[in-house]
């Protein structure tokens, strides 16, 4: 490494974030600028540290220690070479992945890691901002032809992948615009549309067609959210027939609901029903939200990234109170016994729409929704539990005596996570198996059951991060390619059932 002692000299840093009156006021994204010296600073932090486990607690196998070395060194083009060489978008990672490498960073057994994530974001804006990021286009066409079903991470991976390969590569997207969860998941403050924008542009120089209001599979009796109004239907079967390949990646978009009386009441949404509108009315494809938090009282079920961007969006929103219901017990400011490096760390985190307001409530669970005589929720009765874990290692949660309580709210949001891929549509005609979780099952090269149809993110290893996303898309690509071609020289970082650190 080029500063040897730099992790002795150098304490973590990071970005600050604009002040929560100031970005109340609007949907950009939450952090100030980071100066070059201080990401040079966080480099020189890496360690010569003989394994870099980082490479471990990262799926996409990130070269970390690589281009650490090379920003410190200022070498910010020999850096993007070495970031792009792993990950295809590490402009979406560097905001929006919980950065596992950080986890299973070395110098995390006893200080702060390094700062992985950020660093990544820093050369990912130099490179787009130099140029540097421009059409890769393969030197030969194969005359072959891939459909990928859904431009999520692992869609938009797996395209672009085939397509440097030398494939014709059609993206079908169910929604208005590609991107998927990128889209119309993940509010502006956390990541603006010009981000996805940009590289879906560098996608379609690079040949990939894509093909947006267009249902693969006949849909459901319930229309997802997702779906955009009046969409085109294409058969499963017609798109296998046209094309030499296939490559699903719907993601596990099946919602967990809230079986609780009270529960068909107005007001009470799921997450994903409340935040795509939200964010098409701030890409300006939609007038006025239909659910709105203004002037209202709100509860949130879940405690993950989903109920966080929900959070976010009702602050900005002008919600009178949030409250954010969590049946798991608050997490340990610091690594409990049980959960050594190099594992994810388990602790307590503040997401910034936590830090913009709202209180977050740790083991209490719903009783019941209660309406008012118009047949809408204006109050929440719950009880705290205490989680007890079996000799199975399961967690089960027992009620706590007295422990009941009531909210008033005029809206809830559901945000306790996803069951899987939905069962309608494309799994049921083609009549794909289903792995014991529910997902589509996939053989180690990502092959499903059905002659040139594979699979690939989260709908086949269920709700997950984004950089698992990538990484299983980059592998899908080398394993379609090589069924095409006989052999591939594109990476496959990862296997099906693969396990990380975390």
């Amino acid at each position: 490494m080029g500063e040897i002692t730099g992790f002795l000299k150098h304490q973590r840093e990071l970005p600050a974030r604009r002040p929560v009156p100031v970005r109340l006021r609007d949907w950009k994204e939450v952090y100030e600028p980071f100066p070059a010296e201080a990401a040079r600073q966080q480099g020189a932090r890496c360690m010569d540290c003989g394994i870099p486990f980082c490479h471990e607690g990262c799926p996409l196998g990130n070269l970390i220690p690589e281009w650490n070395d090379l920003v410190y060194r200022d070498d910010w083009a020999e850096a993007s070479e070495r970031l792009h060489a792993t990950n295809n978008f590490p402009e979406f990672t560097g905001r929006l992945c919980p950065a596992p490498c950080e986890g299973s960073c070395v110098l995390g057994i006893n200080q702060e890691p390094v700062a992985i994530e950020r660093i990544e974001y820093e050369i990912a804006e130099r490179a787009w901002g130099e140029g540097w990021v421009q059409p890769v286009r393969p030197s030969v066409e194969t005359g072959k032809r891939v459909a990928v079903v859904g431009s999520g991470p692992s869609g938009l991976a797996a395209a672009q992948q085939l397509a440097r390969a030398g494939h014709s590569v059609v993206v079908f997207e169910r929604a208005e615009k590609a991107g998927g969860l990128l889209r119309y998941g993940i509010p502006e403050f956390k990541m603006e549309k010009a981000v996805l924008d940009r590289r879906i542009g560098q996608m379609e120089a690079e040949g990939v067609e894509f093909r947006c209001s267009t249902t693969v599979g006949s849909a459901a009796d319930e229309v997802p959210v997702a779906t955009a109004p009046g969409a085109t239907v294409v058969a499963a079967s017609d798109l296998v027939a046209e094309f030499d390949a296939v490559v699903l990646a719907g993601g596990a978009t099946l919602p967990r609901d809230l079986d609780a009386p009270g529960r068909s009441l107005g007001g009470i949404h799921r997450a994903m029903d409340y935040l795509k509108p939200s964010n098409m009315v701030q890409e300006g494809t939609l007038a006025a939200p239909p659910v709105t938090a203004e002037g209202k009282h709100v509860v949130i079920i879940g405690g993950g990234d989903t109920g966080a961007d929900c959070l976010g969006t009702a602050h900005r929103q002008g919600a009178l109170s949030v409250n954010q219901l969590e049946i798991m017990p608050e997490p340990p400011q610091g690594r409990s016994g049980d959960n050594p490096w190099p594992t994810w760390p388990l602790i307590m985190r503040i997401p910034s729409a936590l830090e913009e307001g709202g209180e977050r409530i740790f083991s209490v669970t719903t009783d019941e929704f209660v309406g008012d005589d118009e047949g809408h929720i204006q109050a929440l009765r719950g009880h705290e539990v205490e989680m007890v874990t079996g000799a199975d290692g399961r967690p089960s949660f027992t009620a706590v005596q007295g422990s009941e309580f009531e909210l008033p709210c005029q809206l809830v949001l559901l945000a306790m996570g996803f069951l899987g891929t939905e069962r309608p549509g494309v799994v049921a005609e083609l009549g794909l198996d289903l792995d014991a979780r529910g997902n589509v099952a996939a053989d180690r090269g990502w092959a499903t059951n059905v002659e040139k149809v594979f699979v690939c993110g989260d709908m086949t290893r269920g709700q997950s991060l984004i950089v698992w996303a990538i990484a299983e898309g980059r592998s899908a690509a080398a394993s379609v390619d090589r069924y095409l071609m006989g052999t591939t020289e594109l990476p496959a970082p990862i296997v099906p059932g693969q396990l990380a650190l975390r």
